[in-house]
């Protein structure tokens, strides 16, 4: 119950989902997310989009293989190191590039997909007070974010979600400024935090995967992408 194979496979790779969602239109963080993983093609790349940048490892998560490189001569360094970390935590050493974003948040949109090729956006959620990489609080609806930047955001997560043929639930990712906002992955799975979203919209996301399994339309979502207001706020710890 859940997405296919193929697009778990492709929203596994942070590389390949962001070409993706490039393809499709999807803002994503400027940056290098190509096969060529010399040093010199990072090197390149690293002084084509401007320090600081952030190296990521494009097969995980959690700030494993994540190194903030502030200037060209601790980029060796850093690609070395995150490359062992990499391999070490996820079998593959593959990395990419983004300019670093200096005062962001974390916004996360939940979406969901059903076999008719409708996807609905349910607000997103706040996550951006975090320990180490890991989400501490969960907030829903953000503080943070306007009805215009909603809307926004809402529209490039079901684009994304879209692009790959999404079904069942899931989260988009995105990080967000004053100015703009990019996407850095998508969750092909119903999180553990997804009771925050439920009680601001008062849906219940598993019975939606199984409606979603046997085939039958999403059900309108009061509150989701009709603008209007939601139920209450909640926050959870992680």
């Amino acid at each position: 119950m859940g997405p296919s194979a193929e697009t778990i496979h492709l929203m596994g790779s942070k590389g390949q989902a962001k070409a993706r969602m490039q393809a499709a239109g999807v803002p994503i963080v400027p940056g290098y997310h190509g096969t060529d993983q010399s040093a010199a093609a990072m090197r390149d790349a690293a002084e084509r989009i401007g320090f600081p940048v952030l190296i990521k490892a494009s097969a995980g998560g959690g700030g494993r293989g994540m190194r903030r490189v502030e200037a060209a001569g601790e980029l060796n360094d850093a690609l070395a190191s995150a490359k062992r970390e990499a391999q070490a935590a996820f079998g593959d050493d593959a990395l990419l590039l983004e300019k670093y974003i200096a005062r962001p948040r974390h916004i996360e949109i939940q979406v969901f997909g059903d076999t008719h090729g409708n996807v609905v956006t349910l607000y997103e959620r706040e996550c951006t007070l975090q320990r180490r990489h890991q989400k501490v609080v969960e907030e829903a609806p953000s503080v943070a974010v306007t009805s215009a930047r909603r809307a926004e955001m809402s529209a490039a997560a079901r684009a994304a979600a879209a692009a790959v043929g999404y079904v069942n639930a899931g989260t988009v990712e995105f990080i967000a400024d004053a100015d703009a906002f990019y996407f850095i992955e998508m969750n092909t799975r119903l999180q553990v935090e997804h009771p925050v979203t439920e009680m601001i919209t008062g849906t219940d996301l598993v019975e939606w995967q199984f409606a979603s399994r046997f085939r039958r339309e999403a059900a309108a979502c009061a509150g989701c992408d009709q603008g209007k207001r939601p139920r209450h706020r909640s926050a959870r710890l992680c």
